[in-house]
């Protein structure tokens, strides 16, 4: 009875991680049909990147104990191969000394990546230290991560309006966070649930404050024609919005 509550847990828990991966798709349609990367940034989608290369190992046989922690590869397999993307995308449509900070940025992340697997296979003959090496490096990553939406809380504060918040982010955050955070408790793992005990408090903040200010936003009604040709240009806009926020509280903790 247990397993079976761990592992809907798990899966409902892959299943909201999946929709916060998912994402950025909104921003890279713009991207893609523009053919600019305009002022968004690549350092999360490479932060990111570096997050979900760490847990993956994490949950590999290799550093846990068989496959103790397979929810944990599934979903951080799919974050690499949506985060490589988004990174491979970005590079592609940015310009010359784009490329150069992509490149400047990324290599150094692979090669802590690299290290770290290298060291917790080689140096470490037993799966508990190796996880206590992988578990730290990747905690600090997830709470860096975790932390940024600090930056468009603020926004909503100063401008009493949650327009650099949208609902649906948070409230997958939410979700999300809040499932591995019981995950990581029935199976006594902190380096599962250490990132969400940050993450649950903060999604929770963001919709107290989405249901505080959410009337203090201006909302005009568009005519049926600016419905079809804008709907998608204003969901970029927010997302735009909301990243710029997250990569300027990314660059200063870098």
């Amino acid at each position: 009875m247990a397993e079976t509550i761990r592992m809907l847990i798990a899966v409902f828990g892959n299943a909201a991680s999946m929709s916060l991966y998912a994402a950025p798709m909104v921003t890279f349609r713009r991207i893609i049909r523009k053919k600019s990367t305009e002022e968004f940034s690549c350092i999360p989608y490479i932060i990111g990147l570096l997050n979900c290369l760490l847990y993956t190992w994490y949950g590999l046989p290799v550093v846990s104990c068989k496959w103790e922690n397979f929810p944990i590869v599934t979903v951080n397999g799919v974050g690499i191969v949506l985060e490589l993307s988004y990174v491979l995308i970005y590079f592609w449509f940015t310009s010359s000394k784009g490329k150069v900070k992509v490149a400047m940025t990324a290599i150094p992340v692979v090669l802590v990546f690299c290290i770290t697997a290298a060291v917790s296979a080689f140096a470490f003959h037993d799966n508990r230290h190796r996880k206590i090496l992988v578990g730290s490096i990747g905690l600090v990553v997830s709470v860096t991560l975790y932390g940024s939406p600090l930056v468009a809380m603020k926004k909503v504060i100063q401008t009493k309006s949650v327009e650099f918040m949208p609902i649906t982010l948070s409230v997958c955050s939410f979700f999300s966070s809040t499932l591995w955070l019981i995950y990581g408790l029935l199976i006594r793992d902190i380096f599962v649930a250490g990132p969400s005990v940050l993450g649950t408090p903060l999604s929770i903040l963001q919709l107290v404050l989405y249901c505080k200010y959410r009337k203090g936003s201006v909302v005009e009604e568009p005519s049926k024609g600016d419905q079809e040709k804008g709907n998608l240009e204003k969901v970029d806009m927010e997302m735009g919005k909301v990243e710029t926020n997250v990569t300027n509280h990314m660059n200063e903790n870098l």
